[in-house]
């Protein structure tokens, strides 16, 4: 495997990369010329990878931005190649905290201008008098990672914290000892300063407008160290002057560098977007992305993508084992379904259906498609493909399970039946074992080649398809057999060391069975 290291990234990550693929760092090379000999780029803010990029990347597999946002990369052609985006979120954190409580503060108080009225020889005590913190209510719009270390320190420094995120628990608001409001508009209307910790997105974009700004308080503040294009800066710019906000204090704006009019206001504190940038955060970022990167390419689990499902550290500690098997059931139940899928289903049954599930049902697509479309497919795009084709994807949880402890069930609905297939974990490594199939409980574990049979249970048969197996010179490793009743319908499930021969394909098909199917898992 092949790294790209296209922008510069901490030593402690190239070590951690170098360690286990062959990784080369190349930031001037013209990059439509190389991409396509790596199998992971990383990279941080001044690449872009274009569509146009990304479809000459034939190897790649994924991409690791190492910090927060990833407006530079087109996430939705990775996507649809089935390329991992990762970043690493937690990198900036801390950071970012600090950047937007150090704006506060030199925004409340006119450090930076009193600052340069000095540096230029003059003494101007009554102009730059500011205003105390304490006592203040800070309104956060954007309850995440960050807005919730703000919140932290401005309780801190004596001010009242309302925020508004309708994704986040009405715990964590009180934990921080935070007032948690409905809408954006109930903090506007609230804050004496406003500061800004909202994803960009289409929604979002220009949140704080014209009508925002006449639904603040007169007076009032406005902290952006997020996104530039949260803000409408001509907007802002005519309120400033006009005397509606009394300052702003921005580290971001809507194109960088920014040399617009709002520099010359004199109410307004800027910081070239330096949320980011302490060393501190930049090492912390080259590290998680390595990891992040490794796993990608080694098979684990990527915690920090941004294109597929992302969920808790402690969710995916139990997730862990039954990914695979999810994986794996979605390849069966597909292979013993009789025509076209039209609906997936999956269902976690006991204590796994208190978690977040999302990437089992990635999983169970992911094996519903292999190699039944033209294309790559993986827990990245197969959502996406199952929306391209019409397929209902089903999600279900069921607090019971009645034959394991946990059990992960993928149904198949096709126009004609629908297919039911499930299984569990067993062990530390695990072992993923097969615990039903078509409507009969059976209990076999999971292997590259398997074959099922359904029959007319009567004396005999099992003898007949072992010396079958035997004379074709193909070992039988497992078997498994289940029946509705006695002299009703059976299932013989077995696993085999080699793929079958056409000939033995051919003769069990020809014994009169109701079904015969070889599954490969390999």
């Amino acid at each position: 495997m092949r790294v790209l290291v296209r922008e510069p990234i901490a030593d402690a990550g190239l070590e951690f990369l170098r360690a286990r693929f062959e990784v080369d760092v190349e930031v001037d090379a013209p990059l439509e010329e190389i991409i396509a000999r790596y199998d992971a780029i990383v990279i941080r803010s001044a690449t872009k990878l274009t569509r146009e990029l990304i479809e000459r990347a034939e190897r790649l597999k994924v991409i690791g931005r190492a910090g927060v946002g990833v407006d530079n990369v087109d996430v939705d052609a990775a996507t649809r190649r089935g390329i991992v985006v990762a970043n690493a979120p937690e990198s900036t954190v801390v950071s970012a905290a600090e950047q937007t409580i150090g704006l506060l503060v030199a925004l409340a108080r006119n450090i930076p201008q009193a600052h340069a009225a000095l540096k230029q020889g003059r003494w101007e005590r009554s102009r730059w008098g500011g205003i105390e913190l304490a006592g203040k209510t800070l309104g956060i719009i954007g309850f995440g990672r960050i807005g919730q270390q703000v919140a932290r320190r401005a309780v801190g420094l004596g001010m009242t914290v309302v925020a508004y995120d309708p994704f986040v628990g009405s715990d964590r608001f009180r934990d921080l000892g935070v007032e948690q409001v409905e809408t954006v508009d109930d903090v506007l209307a609230a804050a004496d300063i406003v500061t800004l910790h909202s994803p960009l997105t289409d929604e979002t974009r220009c949140l704080i407008d014209r009508e925002a700004i006449a639904r603040m308080k007169d007076g009032a503040r406005l902290v952006n160290a997020a996104r530039g294009a949260l803000v409408d800066e001509a907007a802002l710019a005519e309120a400033i002057t006009s005397g509606k906000l009394a300052g702003a204090a921005l580290d971001v704006f809507s194109s960088e560098p920014y040399t617009g009019p709002l520099l010359e206001l004199d109410q307004i504190v800027v910081t070239p977007h330096l949320a980011a940038s302490t060393g501190e955060a930049q090492d912390r970022a080259g590290v998680i992305v390595a990891e992040q990167v490794a796993a990608a390419l080694e098979g684990g689990i990527v915690s920090n993508a941004v294109n597929i499902p992302v969920v808790d550290q402690a969710d995916l500690e139990v997730l862990g084992p039954f990914i695979p098997l999810a994986s794996q059931l979605g390849r069966i139940a597909v292979a013993l379904a009789p025509e076209r899928p039209r609906r997936v289903t999956l269902a976690a049954r006991g204590p796994l259906s208190e978690t977040d599930t999302r990437l089992l049902i990635a999983a169970a697509l992911n094996g519903v498609f292999q190699e039944r479309v033209d294309q790559v497919v993986n827990v990245v795009n197969a959502p996406l493909i199952a929306a391209e084709r019409g397929i209902e994807v089903v999600e279900e949880r069921h607090r019971a399970s009645r034959d394991y402890t946990n059990t992960v069930e993928v149904r198949v609905a096709s126009d004609a039946e629908e297919v039911t297939v499930s299984g569990t974990t067993i062990g530390p490594e695990p072992r993923l074992f097969l615990g039903g199939a078509l409507g009969f409980g059976i209990d076999i574990e999971i292997a590259p080649h398997m074959v099922f049979v359904r029959y007319e249970d009567r004396p005999g048969v099992i003898g007949i398809v072992g010396s079958m197996f035997g004379d074709a010179g193909v070992n039988i490793a497992n078997m498994a057999v289940s029946r509705t009743k006695e002299g009703g319908e059976a299932l013989m499930v077995f696993s085999i060391d080699t793929r079958a021969t056409p000939e033995l394909v051919d003769a069990l098909h020809s014994m009169g069975f109701v079904d015969v199917r070889f599954v490969e898992l390999g």
